[in-house]
C-alpha cells in the first residue's frame, strides 16, 4: 500500500471513525456477552428465551416501521425538498457560475463510457467551468482503452488510481477530491443521466443557504428503464418511495440523511475538511451523511432527478444489494461503537434517528424471513384449528381445548409443532400470543409500506407501477436474501466491492 498514500493518511488520522476495524474489541465483548447470556437462557428457560427475542425484535421492528411511515407522511404533508422554478434557473448568468467539479469513478465501464461523456456534455452548464475527473483503477485496462478511443473534451481529465490493498469507489473518489478545482463538486455513476439543469439548481441551493452550514445537496434518484422487467419495476417503486418520500421526511425531522451513492453535491473545501470518504466502507455516502451531521453541517434534498439504470438481472441485483446492506451494517458498527459516544456526536434525536434509519433498517431486512416464516406457520395453524372447529380467538388468546381422539398434523393436536405433554396449555398460550404479536407487527408494516409505495408512484405519476407497489412483499423477500449475503460478508469479506455491471438494459421509460 506504499503508493496508496490517501488511504494510509485516512487510516492514520481517522482511525476511530474508519471501517477498516468494523467491530472493536469492546463491541466484540458486548456482543459475545449478549450471545452467552441468551445461550444460557435458551438452555435453562427456552420459553423465556423465545419470548425475550420476540419482544426485542418486534419492538425495534415496529419502531423502524413507525419511523419510516411518519417520515413518508411528513414528506407528503409539508415541503421537504429545495425547489427552484425554470424561471429562477434561467435567470442565472453563466458569468456568475463557479467552477464545478464532477467526479466519475469508473471500473470496467467500457460499455457505457461513450454514453457517459455524452450525458455530461449535455448538461446545461458552461463547459469552460466544468472540471470533470475520470477516475479509473490502474489495473482497469478495458476502461482505459475505451477512453483512449474517445476524443475527450478539454474539461475532462483522467486520474489513474494507484494500486492498493483495497479497490473501492470511495478510495477512487478521494483521489479525485484531492485534485478538485471547483467551488462545488458532485459524484455521478457511470450510467447516470442527471437532469440537464441539476448543477445550476445545486448552485442556487447552496447560495440560498444563509447559515453556511449546508454542506451537501442530495439529488433524487430514479430509473430510466423502470418497465424493462418485473425486477426493474420493483426497484423503481423502492427508489421512488425512498427518494421522493422517506428522505424528505428525514430532512423535515432534522435527522442525518443516509445519502445515496450518486448525485451528491458538496461544497468542495468543506468536504475536504469533513471528509473525505471512508475508503473501507462499501456504502460510503451513507457513512458520510452521518459524519456531516456529526460535524454540525446539514444535508438537503434537491428537487432534481438523476436517472440510473435499474438492475434487470437478479444475480447482478443481489450483488449490488448485498454490498449496500454490508455498508449499512459497517456504518452502524462504526458510528455506534458506544451508545453514549453516538449520543455525544449526533445528539439524542440524531442518534435515535440514525439508529432507526440505518441499524433498524438493516435489522428489518435480516429478520424479515423469520417473521414471514412465523406468519405463514401461524396461518397454517389457524387454518388447522378452523378445520378442527376451534374459534380463532381461542387460538390467539387461550389454552387449547381437548380434541379428544382427533389426531392432527403429524399425529399431534391443535399446535402440532409445540405439543409439550402436561404443559400443553401453557406453551400453546405462550406461542399463540407470540405468533399473534409477530403477525400483527408484520402485517401492519406491510400495509404501511405498500401504502407509501402507492403514494410514491402517484407523486411521481408512475401510475402503471401501482400494481407493482401492491406486490412489494415479494420483493422484500429478495432484499432479505441479499441482506443475509451482505451480513455474512461482514465476517468473511468486509471490504470486498461487489461489482455492479451496467449497460445491460437498452429500455428507456424515463418520465413515464
Amino acid at each position: 500500500m506504499e503508493h496508496d498514500f490517501l488511504t494510509r493518511e485516512f487510516l492514520e488520522n481517522r482511525a476511530g471513525e474508519c471501517a477498516a476495524r468494523t467491530i472493536t474489541p469492546c463491541q466484540k465483548v458486548y456482543y459475545l456477552a449478549c450471545f452467552a447470556g441468551l445461550t444460557a437462557l435458551l438452555f435453562f428457560r427456552w420459553d423465556i428465551f423465545v419470548a425475550v427475542l420476540t419482544v426485542f425484535f418486534s419492538f425495534w421492528y415496529l419502531q423502524a416501521v413507525i419511523f419510516r411511515g411518519a417520515a413518508a407522511f411528513l414528506s407528503l404533508s409539508r415541503k421537504s425538498e429545495l425547489r427552484f422554478t425554470g424561471e429562477e434557473v434561467a435567470e442565472v448568468q453563466d458569468d456568475d457560475l463557479p467552477v464545478y467539479t464532477i467526479l466519475l469513478p469508473l471500473f470496467r465501464e467500457s460499455a457505457v463510457a461513450p454514453k457517459l461523456l455524452k450525458n455530461i456534455g449535455s448538461l446545461d452548464y458552461p463547459h469552460d467551468k466544468l472540471d470533470v475527473k475520470l477516475l479509473i483503477e490502474a489495473n482497469d485496462c478495458e476502461t482505459g482503452k475505451a477512453l483512449e478511443s474517445e476524443v475527450l473534451p478539454p474539461y475532462c481529465s483522467i486520474i489513474v488510481i494507484p494500486p492498493g490493498v483495497i479497490q473501492t469507489k470511495p478510495r477512487a473518489c478521494n483521489y479525485g477530491l484531492a485534485e478538485a478545482r471547483g467551488e462545488f463538486c458532485v459524484i455521478y455513476d457511470a450510467e447516470d443521466e442527471p437532469e440537464k439543469d441539476q448543477l445550476k439548481k445545486a448552485v442556487l441551493a447552496f447560495r440560498s443557504d444563509k447559515s453556511g452550514k449546508l454542506l451537501c445537496v442530495q439529488g433524487k434518484l430514479n430509473y430510466f428503464n423502470a418497465r424493462c422487467n418485473w425486477l426493474t419495476r420493483f426497484f423503481t417503486v423502492e427508489y421512488s418511495t425512498y427518494f421522493d418520500l422517506t428522505l424528505g421526511g428525514y430532512q423535515r425531522f432534522g435527522l442525518p440523511l443516509p445519502l445515496g451513492g450518486t448525485s451528491n453535491h458538496f461544497r468542495t473545501k468543506l468536504l475536504q475538511t469533513v471528509g473525505p470518504w471512508d475508503p473501507f466502507n462499501v456504502t460510503e455516502d451513507c457513512d458520510l451523511g452521518l459524519r456531516i451531521y456529526e460535524k454540525g453541517y446539514r444535508t438537503a434534498l434537491l428537487d432534481s432527478t438523476t436517472y440510473e439504470e435499474a438492475n434487470c438481472k437478479l444475480g447482478n441485483w443481489i450483488r449490488q444489494r448485498s454490498r449496500w446492506v454490508k455498508g449499512f451494517i459497517q456504518t452502524h458498527f462504526v458510528h455506534y461503537r458506544s451508545i453514549w459516544g453516538a449520543v455525544r456526536k449526533l445528539g439524542l434525536w440524531g442518534a435515535v434517528g440514525g439508529y432507526l434509519a440505518i441499524g433498524g433498517g438493516s435489522l428489518m431486512m435480516l429478520i424479515n424471513p423469520f417473521f414471514w416464516g412465523v406468519l405463514l406457520l401461524y396461518l397454517v395453524l389457524l387454518l388447522h384449528g378452523w378445520c378442527c372447529g376451534i374459534e380463532p380467538m381461542t387460538l390467539i388468546a387461550g389454552p387449547q381445548p381437548d380434541l379428544g381422539s382427533y389426531q392432527g398434523i403429524a399425529g399431534l393436536r391443535a399446535w402440532p409443532l409445540f405439543y409439550c405433554g402436561a404443559e400443553e396449555s401453557y406453551y400453546n398460550s405462550l406461542f399463540s400470543q407470540i405468533f399473534f404479536c409477530i403477525s400483527l407487527v408484520l402485517l401492519s408494516a406491510n400495509v404501511l409500506f405498500i401504502g407509501t409505495g402507492v403514494a410514491a408512484c402517484i407523486k411521481r405519476k408512475y401510475y402503471s407501477l401501482i400494481p407493482t407497489a401492491l406486490c412489494m412483499p415479494f420483493y422484500w423477500m429478495l432484499i432479505s436474501i441479499a441482506a443475509w449475503k451482505g451480513f455474512i460478508q461482514i465476517f468473511t469479506k468486509p471490504f470486498y466491492w461487489e461489482k455492479t455491471n451496467h449497460g445491460l438494459s437498452t429500455t428507456s421509460n424515463k418520465g413515464e
